[in-house]
């Protein structure tokens, strides 16, 4: 074996193991995948971020109008919304998102 196909193998190898794939095309392939999802995390992280300080503006001028500060009615649309748009996983999604956007106000 040349060092170059010896150095091909020991990548393919590397790559395999990483990505669990058999090829050196599909190892190629979920890495090229896993960048996008990667970079998709991103900007879902970023949205949520946003999502999380509209929702304090939200809660501080519900509480300062005497209001409170979790208005379940809306919180019910929003599960809604998330179970129609994602099935039944969509359900416990926005209850997480509706928690990290309660905040400590």
């Amino acid at each position: 074996m040349t060092v170059t196909a010896a150095a091909t193998q020991s990548t393919t190898t590397r790559s395999a193991e990483k990505t669990g794939a058999r090829t050196a095309e599909a190892a190629e392939a979920i890495t090229g995948a896993r960048e996008r999802i990667d970079a998709l995390d991103d900007r879902i992280i970023g949205l949520v971020q946003e999502r999380m300080a509209v929702s304090a503006v939200v809660q501080k001028e519900r509480i300062a109008s005497g209001g409170r500060r979790v208005n379940l009615s809306r919180e019910m649309e929003i599960l809604a919304r998330y179970r129609d748009a994602l099935g039944k996983p969509g359900t416990p999604l926005a209850m997480t998102l509706l928690e990290l956007c309660r905040g400590k106000i």
